[in-house]
């Protein structure tokens, strides 16, 4: 009987077994042909996160080819590395690997200062001659460098040019030196992010000069900090000569800058003109300094709202002169903080001579201006408009010729606005093409086209399963700059915030927003606003890009009705994030792109024309560019390189 027992529980665990084996064999078979079906419809291993996108959009969208500029940037992460980051992710240990998740993940991120190699030629000054000359050089630590030199001069030319990210580390850079010239010449021209910081540079050194000139032009995003600079320096003289020219969207620090110092000079000529959003802080700028003299000429001209705040600037300044000449002058609007300028200062001059002339009404306040200053003389002439002063001294301050208003004209559909100044009209530059009326947009028509390439720094979205892992609100900032890095006014700080700030913005009439970092989190929100008849359109190229070009076959999409799009554009951040919004009322069209004179394709453009602009701020530059205002016409613009749109899919 126990026999019969005991053999009739072997077939039941020889049946078990086999059935173990054979629902192995299914598995293995069903996985297997999934993953040939995959690799059949996409040539990609199925279990990759670019895969998963593929399949996530032949799910939600209805018969509608892939494009694969969208997919080409989904995370290029191997199955078995993105797991393990995700794993990472969910303990909040990505900050432990973010050097190598950042490498394979394709994110723009910044190698930490602390932990940066030094060369063996490149981080004492003992392994140099007194006149070393740095040309087309880059990467490098000049901590230490030039301590204690007596002479020579140091000369940096076009270094770190055209790169996308350059690490240059000048800590304790020319301290206590005597006599010694350093000379920055096309430093990190053509950049992208570029993120450097000169820490208690040439602090108590004593005569000699620093020039830099042209440096950060053209970059995207310069995040360039200064502090203590020239701190306790006596008699020395520094130049700042078409700094951050033409950059786009970053932030300039100058902390504790000649902070105690003596007969310091500084010259600020054409510091960022033609900018877009750059901002500079002066924190404690020459403070408790003697006899400095500044300048700051032509600083910010023809800018897009320059942001500038000088706290604390010549507090408690001895019989020093800072002169503001030219001072954003031709900007769009602009705004400037003086607060606690010149305070309890002894013997302080302060000259605004054409300050603030911009075409479109800034703000500028002055708090604590002045106050409890002695034999001071500050004098405004010429001051433009919008200015705001609280709390300054009554007595030593003059203003002649200030006015608090301006005129302007349309220039009827040309390239700017016109603004009385002093008698004479100047002109308001604004990209040709940058903004168009629709009837443009006709075969046969000649008109310039802007700048239409990405600038943005190459990066990848972050597969699904790590991106909601990983904070993303102001609230979380906090463990956000862990994970990515961020110390304290540094550019990754600083890229953080402005992304969160702009994604946390409250939507404008009749929008809907959403920032996504996944190619599943834009599917979803485009096909939640439009469904799943949708496709996404961009440009095929930058042929054609800052020339005139002759518009070929146009075709509306929708039959060129109003429509609803859903329109993505590129953030600055680590991972790849666009801020998508659905925009009502609009037009969108496909139009073929051609040489003028060859009459040849050149490209294949997605134009978008808003026909509702009541809601836009009348200083908005389509309205700079067009005229009349807010409601009165429609505008329509390109869609630019990796940018893309929605909207219904023509079959």
């Amino acid at each position: 009987m126990k026999e019969h027992k005991h053999e009739h529980k072997h077939k039941h665990i020889i049946i078990s077994l086999f059935s173990l084996h054979l629902l192995l064999l299914l598995l293995s078979s069903f996985v297997e042909a999934s993953a040939a079906a995959a690799r059949r419809s996409s040539g990609e291993n199925p279990f990759t996160p670019k895969a998963y996108a593929i399949r996530y959009w032949n799910n939600k969208i209805y018969k509608v080819p892939r494009p694969q500029f969208l997919l080409s940037k989904a995370s290029p992460l191997s199955s078995s590395d993105s797991a393990r980051f995700t794993q990472l992710a969910s303990t909040n240990s990505l900050s432990t690997h973010l050097t190598t998740f950042c490498k394979l993940a394709n994110l723009l991120c910044f190698p930490d200062p602390t932990t940066f190699s030094l060369s063996s030629t490149s981080s004492s000054s003992k392994k140099h001659p007194s006149d070393a000359k740095f040309s087309a050089y880059s990467d490098n630590n000049f901590t230490n460098y030039a301590t204690g030199a007596a002479g020579g001069l140091n000369s940096f030319t076009n270094y770190s040019a055209e790169e996308n990210e350059p690490l240059d580390s000048f800590r304790r850079y020319s301290r206590d030196s005597a006599g010694h010239n350093d000379e920055f010449i096309n430093y990190a021209k053509d950049g992208n992010v570029i993120s450097q910081t000169f820490n208690t540079y040439a602090a108590g050194a004593t005569g000699g000069a620093g020039s830099f000139s042209s440096y950060a032009d053209n970059v995207n995003a310069p995040g360039l900090q200064f502090t203590s600079y020239l701190d306790e320096a006596n008699g020395r003289v520094n130049s700042f000569k078409s700094y951050s020219t033409e950059a786009n969207a970053g932030d300039q620090g100058f902390g504790n800058y000649g902070k105690n110092g003596n007969g310091l000079i500084n010259g600020f000529s054409r510091y960022g003109e033609n900018t877009n959003v750059v901002g500079s802080t002066f924190s404690g700028y020459s403070q408790t300094g003697n006899s400095g003299n500044d300048s700051f000429t032509s600083y910010g001209f023809n800018g897009n709202v320059p942001e500038n705040k000088f706290n604390s600037y010549a507090d408690g300044g001895n019989a020093g002169v800072e002169s503001f000449s030219s001072y954003r002058d031709q900007s769009n609007v602009g705004d400037d903080v003086f607060k606690s300028y010149a305070k309890s200062s002894n013997i302080q001059k302060v000259e605004f001579g054409n300050y603030a002339q911009s075409f479109n009404q800034g703000s500028d306040n002055f708090t604590g201006y002045g106050e409890g200053a002695k034999g001071q003389d500050i004098g405004f002439s010429t001051y433009g408009q919008g200015s705001n002063f609280k709390s300054y001294a009554k007595k030593g301050v003059t203003f002649a010729d200030y006015r608090n208003t301006s005129s302007s004209t349309s220039s009827g559909g040309g390239v700017g606005v016109l603004m009385a100044n002093k008698g004479k009209k100047v002109n308001k530059w604004v990209e040709p093409g940058k903004f168009f009326r629709e009837r443009m947009l006709k075969e046969g028509t000649i008109m310039p086209m802007p700048d239409v390439k990405d600038k943005m720094p190459p990066r990848s979205f972050l597969p699904r399963s790590i991106l909601s892992k990983i904070p993303f609100e102001s609230s979380k900032i906090t463990q956000l700059r862990e994970i990515f890095h961020a110390f304290d006014n540094s550019t990754m700080e600083g890229m953080l915030n402005a992304a969160l700030r702009e994604c946390e913005r409250a939507p404008s009439m009749g929008e809907t927003k959403k920032c996504v970092g996944s190619v599943e989190d834009m599917i979803d929100f485009a096909v939640s606003v439009l469904g799943r008849s949708v496709e996404a359109r961009t440009i095929d190229n930058v042929n054609g890009s800052k020339t005139d070009i002759l518009i070929g076959k146009v075709r509306g999409i929708n039959g060129g009705k109003i429509t609803k799009s859903v329109s993505c554009h590129q953030s600055l951040y680590p991972y790849l994030l666009y801020y998508c919004h659905s925009v009502p009322k609009v037009r969108v069209y496909e139009a073929d792109i051609l040489d003028p004179s060859t009459k040849a394709k050149i490209n294949h453009g997605v134009a978008i024309c808003h026909i509702d602009t009541s809601a836009w701020s009348p200083t908005h530059g389509a309205f700079i560019a067009l005229g009349p205002g807010p409601g009165k016409i429609e505008v329509c613009h390109w869609i630019f390189e990796n940018d893309l749109t929605w909207a219904v899919a023509d079959f």
